[in-house]
Formats: structure tokens, C-alpha cells, sequence
């Protein structure tokens, strides 16, 4: 390895996290009615890529509010400008946000770079950008959707152009990324491994998947969300108290925010937890070297799940 990676990644575990909030985004008009951000406060020694010799709590919940309630607003334009400007200013954080940083090398839109500018260059809404992907990929490959490889390794739902998901994608990149990708206190990894090393960083952005997280810790990832804003049903609770067992082994939670867990419509303030825990979780585990050197995550993303 070249000394100036050896001196990039080994500064990896060298910065200082204190907090890492997970993200449940949304791309929707009213994007802050369902956006939550969880804030997990660290409780360990040490920094954050320690080993565990076995479960025990690391975090506090310290905050656990819908987006559009820190963003005084509901509109997604407010939303994303709240969201962009409390990244550039929060110290020593780590953050997991749900929604796909990138796209797959298949379109050939170039690198990472060139696809932020071509989410910012599109002229049309999320839906219509989804449908010219659709129409790239079959052009490209033969094939309406194409998954990354982050999404096969990682199992996520859906490819992050499927139509669940677009708006996600569309805002997320073009909306949030776009205007964080020349800070130079905030690196946005895979893509910036590179400003680990810078000594005033101050957040660090990954792609989280609360599904995949689920299924990694081998624990439901169905049957926990409700829709239509109505209350969940006994099943549900009991799918999120099954959960919630597993996931109070790391994370320090309230008997008043456990409530919240418990009884959010569309289980988005669960998945707001599960984004944080899984970002802090592959990032003490994964091997940051062969990802940075990976011949397709640095150009179209990859899942700390």
C-alpha cells in the first residue's frame, strides 16, 4: 500500500466521534412529517472502532425527533437545507443516512462526481429522473433495473433507482450531497476517504440501510412498520419489542423514547436508530482499506449496514 493511503486509512480510527445520528430520510414533498434523526450520544473508551468482547451499551438515545420538527417545517426544501447545515456545523460526528449515495457504474454516468452534477444538471422531478435511468439502463445493459454491488452484498429492498425509492436517491444526492461534497470538514465515505486525514474534520457521512442491518443481526426486517398514519397493531409492537431487545444491548434508551419506538406509525423513528446503530456498527467493523481500494465502491457507493 502507498504511504499516503497507509496514512489515510490509518487515520481512520484515530478521529474523534462522540455522537452518531442516524438518519431516516425521506425525499417527499412534506419530507418532514416522516424524516427522523436519531442522536446517539458514545459512552465507550476508547474510540469508536474498539472491539467488543460482548454486548453492552456504548450509546445513549439522547434525541429522537421527526426531521420537520428540528427543521421548524415540513417541506422538503427546508428539511434538506436543515439537514446540509447541521452536517457542515456538528462536531466529532458520525452519521448513517437511509437513503443511496450513488449509482451504479451500469449507467455510465462517470464517477461520483460526475453523477452528483448530472442529478444537479436533470431538469424534471425525481419520478421523471428515475424513469431515464430506467430508459439508460436498458440501453446499457438490456435491463430495466440494475442492482450495485453494495446492494447484492448487502441485501437492501431495492435497487436505488426502483420507483420506492427514487426520491430518496434524487434528493438525497442532489439535494444534501451536492451541497456537501466541496466541505472540506465533511467527508462523505466511500467516495472521500482521502479527508480523514484533514485535522478539522468534523462529520463523517455513510450510506445506512436499516433493512439490512435487520438482516444482518439475523432479526426481523417485515412486519414492524404500519401505514396510513394509523397506530400499529399488536403484532407490529411485538415485532419492534423484538427489536428493541437486541438493540438495548448497545444503545442506552429511555422508557419515554422506547414509547416513541413503540408507537410511530411507520416505524420511521425505529429506523432513524437502526441507520445510526448500523452506520457506528460497519464502521468499527468493516475493513476500510479494501473498500477505499475497491474497484466499484469509491464510484457508486457502498452500505455500512
Amino acid at each position: 500500500m502507498k504511504p499516503e493511503k497507509e496514512k489515510v486509512l490509518s487515520a481512520v480510527s484515530s478521529i474523534p466521534i462522540n455522537t452518531v445520528m442516524g438518519i431516516d430520510y425521506s425525499g417527499a414533498a412534506k419530507s418532514g412529517r416522516t424524516a427522523w434523526a436519531a442522536e446517539l450520544f458514545w459512552l465507550g473508551k476508547g474510540d469508536l472502532t474498539e472491539k467488543l468482547d460482548h454486548p453492552t451499551p456504548r450509546f445513549r438515545l439522547v434525541s429522537l425527533q421527526p426531521l420537520g420538527r428540528l427543521a421548524a417545517g415540513d417541506d422538503r426544501k427546508r428539511v434538506n437545507a436543515y439537514l446540509t447545515d447541521r452536517i457542515r456545523i456538528q462536531k466529532e460526528t458520525l452519521w448513517g443516512c437511509d437513503f443511496p449515495f450513488g449509482l451504479p457504474i451500469e449507467l455510465a454516468l462517470g464517477s461520483w462526481n460526475a453523477q452528483l452534477k448530472h442529478t444537479q444538471q436533470f431538469d424534471g422531478n425525481a419520478k421523471e429522473f428515475g424513469l431515464s435511468l430506467v430508459e439508460r439502463s436498458l440501453q446499457q445493459t438490456g435491463s430495466l433495473h440494475v442492482r450495485r454491488t453494495t446492494d447484492k452484498e448487502t441485501k437492501t429492498p431495492f435497487d436505488c433507482y426502483h420507483y420506492r425509492i427514487i426520491y430518496q436517491t434524487f434528493h438525497g444526492m442532489r439535494d444534501v450531497l451536492s451541497n456537501l461534497q466541496r466541505e472540506p470538514n465533511v467527508a462523505i465515505l466511500p467516495f472521500q476517504y482521502r479527508r480523514m486525514t484533514n485535522p478539522s474534520l468534523s462529520s463523517i457521512l455513510v450510506e445506512a440501510c436499516p433493512s439490512s442491518t435487520l438482516k444482518r443481526l439475523k432479526l426481523p426486517y417485515r412486519g414492524y412498520k404500519q401505514s396510513g398514519g394509523q397506530l400499529p397493531t399488536k403484532s407490529q409492537r411485538a415485532v419492534r419489542r423484538e427489536i428493541l431487545a437486541v438493540l438495548s444491548q448497545y444503545v442506552d434508551i429511555s422508557a419515554h423514547r422506547r414509547r416513541c419506538l413503540l408507537s410511530d406509525p411507520g416505524g420511521d423513528a425505529l429506523d432513524a436508530v437502526l441507520a445510526g446503530f448500523g452506520a457506528w456498527s460497519a464502521f468499527r467493523r468493516v475493513n476500510h482499506s479494501q473498500i477505499a481500494a475497491h474497484r466499484r465502491y469509491p464510484r457508486e457507493g457502498y452500505v455500512y449496514c
